[in-house]
């Protein structure tokens, strides 16, 4: 085996990788869980001003 024939299989299995992954990040199944996921900060600072409201008082 030559140089040329371990780049080859090497960029094919980044390839297969590549669309792997994207394909398990863009499915269906996902989404909700991601979507959630992409939340969590928006929440936690809500969650912030309730306790510092409560705080004041």
């Amino acid at each position: 085996m030559d140089i040329g024939t371990i780049h080859s299989i090497w960029t094919v299995l980044l390839f297969v990788s590549f669309f792997g992954i994207v394909w398990w990040a863009y499915g269906k199944k996902r989404k909700a869980r991601f979507e959630e996921d992409a939340n969590l900060v928006f929440a936690d600072e809500q969650q912030s001003s309730e306790n510092q409201g409560e705080d004041n008082k």
